[in-house]
């Protein structure tokens, strides 16, 4: 029981000490500026002061280590702690700072304008006597700042307006800056108008935005914060000045559209970033006119520049990301005097206070990539992408209702030969950047096709550090727009025409590979669908080698597959799919492993590099190579063939032990490919007529294996079409029934080729696959490929 009640109030104690430091942020600076003027003697604080300036702050360590507030040089003063004074011929601030009632610290802290005004109002009375108060008083510099028109007023009346101006400024209660928590609010002694706190984490504090820059002198009666600005009453919310502020009047327009003016005149803290009239008028007229007439895209406008919190604007030292009501963020910071969004300088009137919040008056419209058209979305370093869609006619065919998304190379992706191509073709090229549907980057995975709206399908390859389509890479950037997203590319995409044989057959660089792929009987894996990655030695990688030697590499079918399979993978790996400078290791066909990294935008295989990546091809992606690749581990048993294989490999040491043979590699690891047959059903029957009569036959299709030497021979009749009808024969109605068999389905071995049939229906389909695996089991047939022309068709009449 003692154990549980001190580690209960062990938890008290830490949850007490959390929750008052995270109020007293202003304290905590307060400390660090201490502990850096700690060289200068006792209680003396470092502080920053802008140049040009008399802005002085206790520094943040951020701000302080880059010598500068708001972007501008900063200068280090030495001052006092609040609280402490110094004596002649100490070092530091030695000394307690007496202690008054609130009348006499303010002029203890330099705010001789409030006490002489508290003087002129007779409010000195009061606050010289019994009582307890808290009173933010403005600096000299602060009553200097008014306008003369409002400044005249206080003065002219000094019972009235300026004894009350006073008590603004005033709370009944001791209130330390530990105690002034963010959002609080409190009463003030005229007329119980609200004082708005806040206390941010720079250790800021402000009422009513207006700063307190020195804080915590305690009174007698009470305690004295120096605040940079002269306090004026607040009553109205944000939806209020809105509706009455004539230079804001498309805003008010905007927010009663989406219906978000609402919000703004309810209870909270909110910041609002307000476009004036004149940044409307800026904005380009159909983009005004799409944004306001869909209810969805205003809606997000207006809220995107809309903060759930108060910022003010003295509160703002740096840069900072704060996200807004649409859900996207914005980057607040300052320039100076100036305050920023987005690194641009567009307030003109900042720090108006509200009872829920505080208004920026800015001259740009903030329009969030929600609320833009997806070619909109497009950045400086897709510039041209954009306009050649513009130029070429297809932005046009980018309807705002429809879903699409673009596939952006950057500006660089685009060479001189590639912008002076026919616009044809450029135009066709480009249609393989549109995808017809919207995919965020969340919904893409390995495998996938895209359409294009040129009607060409791309490919999708997920990496561990990288998202690519087709030959191309993604970057970061990938934004989401009213109608389609849109992905940031390295290069063009280009899709893949041609299978990995047809790529080799193509170029007279790989003649030499290709006849050794043919010799060994490897035509077929290339051919046919898959998803291969094929390293490609060029001719040169086959330097010295002699028809003999050729030769002697033919008749060694299993050496030879050994080598070639050694180039092939499962899988398509893009080059610039990997992460840089780490080592990949995939697993070949062969049973040996590869070694590929990219270093300066270069594949290494084995510590070699590829000439030329990124191939693509139907069934995979080629990589050239101008050396021949070999398992460092495999050992060569044969003398001729060391010798061969030492003319072509010089970059590792090859193994021998004698009598060593090669592994037989069967080829069972690709799917068997599906081709048409022309190949005449063998059929056993009893009578060799085909003609017989028949009553009505009902039931499934009928499935015989039939077996004539070492060939098999399956033949499935698909489903009958059955007539009845009824014939006069001698006199008399018979009822006669006549069957067609559509068609016939061949599957011959013992390489298994079949064609398939349209007739029949899925259970017949799966009866001819169980039928494979029992007779075949050890190939893999696709019943499911499509017939396409030349397949052999007999019809049968049964009467």
């Amino acid at each position: 029981m003692k154990i549980f009640f001190l580690f209960t109030f062990s938890i008290f104690l830490l949850s007490a000490f959390e929750q008052a430091a995270a109020s007293a942020h202003y304290d905590k600076i307060l400390t660090h500026s201490r502990i850096r003027a700690r060289d200068q003697g006792p209680n003396v604080c470092a502080l920053q002061q802008v140049m040009g300036t008399k802005k002085k702050y206790f520094s943040t360590c951020r701000n302080w280590y880059q010598g500068a507030i708001c972007g501008k040089k900063a200068t280090v003063l030495y001052e006092c702690c609040p609280g402490y004074m110094k004596m002649d011929g100490m070092r530091g601030c030695p000394a307690v700072a007496p202690i008054d009632h609130v009348y006499g610290t303010l002029g203890i802290v330099g705010a001789t304008s409030t006490q002489q005004y508290s003087d002129m109002s007779k409010l000195r009375e009061e606050i010289e006597g019994r009582g307890s108060f808290t009173f933010f008083a403005p600096s000299n510099e602060a009553w200097e700042q008014l306008s003369s028109e409002i400044h005249r007023n206080l003065v002219d009346n000094v019972n009235i307006e300026l004894y009350n101006a006073l008590h603004h400024h005033m709370v009944n209660k001791r209130v330390l800056t530990k105690d002034l928590k963010n959002g609080m609010t409190l009463v003030s002694m005229y007329n119980d108008q609200k004082l708005l706190i806040n206390h941010y984490p720079n250790g800021v504090v402000t009422v009513n935005c207006a700063r307190v820059i020195h804080g915590n002198q305690i009174a007698t009666n009470g305690v004295v914060h120096v605040i940079d600005r002269v306090l004026t009453a607040i009553g109205n919310t944000i939806q209020d000045f809105i509706e009455v502020e004539d230079d804001l009047s498309s805003l008010r327009a905007a927010a009663i559209t989406s219906d978000v003016l609402d919000i703004l005149g309810r209870p909270g803290h909110y910041t609002l970033f307000a476009p004036t009239n004149e940044a409307f008028e800026r904005l380009p007229r159909g983009v005004l006119e799409r944004i306001m007439g869909d209810k969805v895209a205003s809606e997000a406008l207006v809220k995107f520049h809309i903060l759930n919190t108060l910022q003010c604007s003295e509160a703002i030292t740096g840069g900072a990301v704060y996200e807004t009501l649409e859900g996207n963020t914005v980057e607040i910071g300052c320039d100076g005097e100036s305050l920023t969004v987005n690194g641009v300088k567009m307030v003109k009137r900042k720090d108006i206070v509200t009872s829920n919040g505080v208004i920026h008056l800015i001259d740009e419209v903030l329009i969030p990539d929600s609320a833009k058209q997806v070619i909109e979305l497009g950045g400086a370093q897709q510039s041209t992408f954009r306009e050649l869609v513009a130029q070429l006619g297809l932005a046009s065919s980018l309807r705002p209702e429809g879903q699409y998304t673009l596939l952006a190379p950057l500006n660089g992706a685009f060479s001189d030969d590639t912008l002076r191509m026919d616009q044809r073709l450029l135009k066709t090229i480009l249609q393989n950047h549109i995808i017809k549907v919207k995919v965020g980057l969340n919904e893409l995975y390995n495998g996938q096709e895209l359409e294009t709206i040129g009607g060409k399908l791309l490919r999708v390859f997920v990496y561990r550090t990288a998202v690519c389509i087709e030959n191309s890479c993604m970057v970061r950037g990938s934004k989401e727009g009213r109608n389609g997203f849109i992905h940031i590319f390295r290069q063009i995409i280009n899709p893949a025409e041609k299978t990995l044989h047809e790529m080799l057959r193509n170029d007279k660089r790989f003649s030499v590979f290709l006849s050794l792929v043919k010799a060994a009987d490897l035509d077929d894996v290339l051919s046919q669908p898959g998803e291969w990655t094929l390293f490609v030695p060029t001719n040169d990688a086959f330097k010295g080698l002699t028809d003999d030697d050729k030769d002697i590499l033919i008749r060694d079918k299993n050496a030879l597959r050994n080598i070639l399979l050694y180039h092939l993978t499962q899988g398509v790996f893009i080059g610039s799919g990997f992460e840089p400078g780490v080592t990949n290791i995939l697993k070949t066909i062969q049973g040996g492993k590869l070694y590929l990294k990219t270093v300066n935008d270069t594949l290494l295989v084995n510590e070699l590099k590829s000439r030329e990546s990124d191939l693509m091809a139907t069934n995979g992606v080629i990589h050239v190579i101008d050396k021949l690749l070999y398992p460092a581990d495999l050992p060569v048993g044969n003398d001729q063939l060391l010798t061969i294989l030492k003319k072509l490999i010089k970059y590792i040491q090859i193994k021998f032990v004698r009598d060593s043979t090669f592994k037989e590699i069967p080829l069972t690891f690709y799917k068997i490919n599906i081709i048409e047959s022309n190949v005449q059903p063998i059929i056993r029957k009893e009578d060799p007529s085909i003609t017989q009569l028949t009553k009505l036959i009902e039931g499934e299709p009928e499935f015989k294996i039939v077996r004539e030497g070492e060939t098999i021979t399956k033949v499935i009749h698909g489903e009958p079409i059955i007539k009845t009808y009824t014939k006069i024969i001698d006199g008399r109605p018979v009822e006669v029934t006549e069957k067609k068999v559509t068609e016939e389905r061949i599957i011959q071995g013992p390489e298994i080729k079949y064609t398939r049939i349209t007739a029949g229906g899925s259970d017949n389909e799966e009866k001819l696959k169980k039928l494979l695996e029992e007779e075949a089991p050890v190939r893999k047939v696709q019943p499911t490929r499509r017939t396409q022309g030349g397949a052999a068709r007999r019809r049968t009449r049964l009467a």
